[in-house]
């Protein structure tokens, strides 16, 4: 079984992030012509979803034999890592979707269902396409983790019309991707993307948003809560074969879990009135702030850090 097709949900996560900021710092808008900004946005995402999928298919599957439709169960791999990064990717691509939406004019239900399920429209296609590949196959595992994405996202703008729970990243380096760059990266960029233990995912909550307002609570200050993993070489276990040669880490690098709790900050909430800044700070608003932080580690037990990313 080949390896997958690279991180193509973030690749597609970075114009989701743009479009969120562009699209919420564009709502104040006095004079709206409505009729003319749902044309922009079906008809651009029309060739946007377009161009992606044959740009895709161009450029990674084309030179590979398809067959019958199939699926693949790689839920065993990276310690679920990947499944987060595709909810991940997904929940922004919703809530870019009801961003587009809602600044097209269209109602609650329409941006809540039909722009909360952007994202995970976008990654089916991708799922399709690994389906029919002999060199992959359909994964119920992404899927489920891009339906967990779309699903947070669409769930709050449909209750509250705002977002109070999110998803963030963080990234510190690993001594682990220079034992395998080719699959954990050669470089920071690739690491940023490939090197999952060097990432953390959070699940940050808005605790003003659910307080009552005669509280004193601060508007941007979240309760955040994290997972990563720790010693991971190889997707299902520590052995490779890297020219011809057999590498056996098992003994050397346990594998491990990692879960965190953390103060974290709401950058929307900050009370920035310049445009640009504030447009900023929607998209940063992706990344975890380092904080001071409690971590439990499978293998380690309990152990604080004055400043974790």
């Amino acid at each position: 079984m080949l390896q997958k097709p690279p991180y193509w949900h973030k690749i597609t996560l970075v114009c989701a992030l743009w479009s969120i900021a562009i699209c919420s710092s564009a709502q104040d808008t006095t004079v709206i012509n409505y009729r003319l900004r749902k044309q922009i946005v079906v008809g651009g995402n029309a060739v946007a979803y377009t161009s992606l999928m044959t740009g895709l298919y161009g450029l990674w599957y084309k030179d590979y034999p398809f067959q019958k439709f199939h699926f693949f169960n790689d839920n065993a791999q990276w310690m679920q890592m990947d499944k987060v990064g595709h909810s991940f990717s997904c929940y922004y691509e919703g809530v870019a979707g009801i961003e587009m939406m809602k600044w097209a004019g269209y109602s609650k239900k329409q941006y809540s269902l039909i722009g909360g399920s952007y994202g995970f429209f976008i990654q089916t296609g991708v799922e399709v396409f690994d389906g029919f590949s002999a060199g992959w196959g359909a994964s119920v595992g992404d899927i489920a983790a891009n339906a967990l994405g779309a699903g947070l996202a669409i769930s709050q703008s449909m209750a509250w019309d705002e977002q109070r729970v999110g998803i963030k990243y963080a990234y510190s380096a690993s001594p682990y991707a220079q034992i395998r760059p080719n699959v954990l990266g050669s470089n920071l960029p690739e690491r940023i993307l490939k090197d999952y233990n060097g990432q953390t995912y959070w699940l940050s909550v808005n605790i003003n948003s659910f307080l009552q307002k005669s509280t004193h609570w601060p508007e941007w200050l979240n309760i955040a809560a994290g997972y990563g993993v720790d010693g991971i070489i190889g997707g299902r276990d520590n052995t490779f074969m890297r020219g011809g040669v057999a590498y056996d880490y098992t003994a050397t690098y346990k594998r491990s879990r990692q879960f965190y709790l953390s103060p974290d900050i709401d950058l929307t909430k900050l009370k920035i009135k310049r445009k640009g800044i504030r447009t900023l700070l929607v998209i940063a608003n992706s990344i975890k702030i380092p904080m001071p932080t409690l971590e439990y580690h499978s293998n380690e037990g309990m152990r604080a850090h004055w400043i974790h990313f």
